[in-house]
């Protein structure tokens, strides 16, 4: 079991888990990732490390509540465990002195690029940050990401906070401002990712997306993450899960990412549906799915999924 030390929330639905885990924190890079079970029958999940202490054993990790599994995570607090995790998993990120880079958070996004930003700077690169989020409320890390970067630019879709418009516009702008971009690296949804690419692309700027496809083993056996790079299959668990954004088939990476989602969708269904005899039986009880319903010591939180349906 893996305590979790610290738990609040960056934006609606997302979480900073804060969790002792002092080998994986000891030993983790910036750009690698964990997989975790909430339960012992629960699946498996990546999630990327933002950052870790290694003097405190700690490991963090950032999750967006959209299935159930991320819903049943984000209902923990400081003083809950995870059952496992296990890391650090995949190849770290290149880290070099280029020159200017560019790192761009999308969402949650930006707690993924939070770690290689910060390495980026560490190695004597001039870093300009880009982050955006719908609205005010889903731009998080701010001050994190500011501390750590040469420029910070902000932008939200609705124009609520900062400047209006996409992450791209800004990145469109640099470049039309005659800056020298030596390498763009982006991570965030996928459609945004795929743009980003299509704005270097004419430059000839060097562009890095981290993937976080369907994934399983996360040690390539499985399969489940494949991926088609420059007309070749990778594996993002192994192989990356950075990518040259260029050379990467999104068309094929959004169609497999969509292969589960009716099934993730019953999934969450069943968690949002109260399960009242599951309630009354206690902790040992069992949901319409077979998954032991632990999260019923939760009862008040999830009341308030219930109701809400967030």
């Amino acid at each position: 079991m893996f305590l979790i030390v610290e738990a609040r929330f960056l934006a609606p639905d997302v979480k900073l888990l804060r969790v002792q885990a002092p080998l994986i924190a000891r030993k983790r890079k910036a750009g690698q990732f964990v997989i975790l079970r909430v339960h012992d029958h629960g699946e498996r999940i990546p999630l990327t490390i933002a950052d870790s202490d290694p003097v405190a054993g700690t490991i963090t990790i950032v999750v967006q509540g959209v299935g159930k599994t991320t819903k049943m995570l984000n209902l923990k607090s400081a003083g809950d465990s995870i059952c496992d995790v296990v890391g650090p998993l995949g190849l770290p990120s290149h880290v070099e002195k280029f020159g200017t880079v560019v790192v761009i958070g999308g969402g949650l996004g930006t707690a993924i690029a939070y770690p290689t930003a910060k390495a980026f700077r560490q190695a004597d690169n001039h870093v300009i940050s880009i982050i955006g989020g719908r609205n005010r409320q889903f731009v998080i890390l701010e001050e994190e990401v500011r501390a750590i970067s040469n420029e910070l630019f902000v932008t939200t879709d609705d124009g609520s906070y900062a400047e209006k418009g996409f992450v791209t516009d800004q990145l469109a702008a640099l470049i039309a401002a005659g800056r020298k971009l030596d390498l763009v690296l982006a991570i965030g949804p996928i459609p945004m990712m795929r743009a980003v690419a299509e704005v270097t692309r004419p430059h000839g700027i060097k562009t890095v997306v981290s993937l976080n496809p369907i994934m399983v083993d996360g040690t390539g056996m499985c399969g489940g993450c494949r991926v088609i790079v420059g007309g070749k299959p990778q594996f993002a668990c192994v192989d990356g899960p950075e990518f040259d954004a260029h050379q990467v088939d999104f068309q094929i990476l959004i169609q497999r990412n969509a292969m589960y989602r009716d099934m993730e969708r019953k999934a969450l269904d069943q968690l949002l549906q109260p399960p009242a005899p599951a309630v009354s039986a206690g902790k040992d009880a069992q949901c319409p799915d077979g998954d032991p319903c632990r999260f019923v010591e939760k009862v008040p939180e999830l009341a308030g999924v219930w109701k809400t349906g967030a």
